[in-house]
C-alpha cells in the first residue's frame, strides 16, 4: 500500500512522509497538483492526503483528476485554514468524512488512513 501527500508545506509533508514510513508505510510526496499528477503517472497508490489549498489547483480539483487516473484511490483532505464552520463546509465539499484541520497529529493521520482503508496499517 502506498501513499500519496501533497502539500505546499514542504516542511510538513516531508515529516508526515517520514513518519508514516516508520510506521511500516510507503510515502511518497509533493508540494504541488502537477507534481502529484505526474507520480500518480508513473506509481499506483491506495490513498491520497491532499492540501485543500495548494498552488495551480485546489486539492477538490486535484481529487478529481487523480480519481480518473486511479478510481480506486481514496482521499484524505487537509486544511491550514481550520474551524468549525471551515470544516462542515470543506467535508460537505469533499464528499467525505476524512477532512483534517492543520496541524494533523501523525496518530489522528494513520487512525484515518485506516479507517478510510477499512485495515490496519501499522
Amino acid at each position: 500500500m502506498r501513499i500519496l501527500l501533497v502539500d505546499d508545506e514542504v516542511e510538513l509533508v516531508s515529516t508526515l512522509a517520514e513518519r508514516l514510513e516508520l510506521r511500516g508505510m510507503e510515502a511518497d510526496w509533493q508540494e504541488t497538483a502537477a507534481g502529484a499528477i505526474e507520480a500518480a503517472g508513473k506509481q499506483t497508490y491506495a490513498i491520497a492526503v491532499l492540501d485543500v489549498k495548494l498552488p495551480g489547483a485546489s486539492g477538490l480539483e486535484l481529487r478529481v483528476r487523480l480519481e480518473q487516473m486511479q478510481p480506486e484511490m481514496k482521499f484524505i483532505f487537509v486544511t491550514g485554514h481550520g474551524c468549525e464552520e471551515a470544516f462542515e463546509q470543506g467535508r460537505e465539499a469533499a464528499g467525505c468524512e476524512y477532512y483534517l484541520v492543520k496541524p494533523v497529529s501523525i496518530e489522528l493521520l494513520v487512525s484515518k488512513i485506516e479507517d478510510v482503508l477499512g485495515k490496519k496499517v501499522r
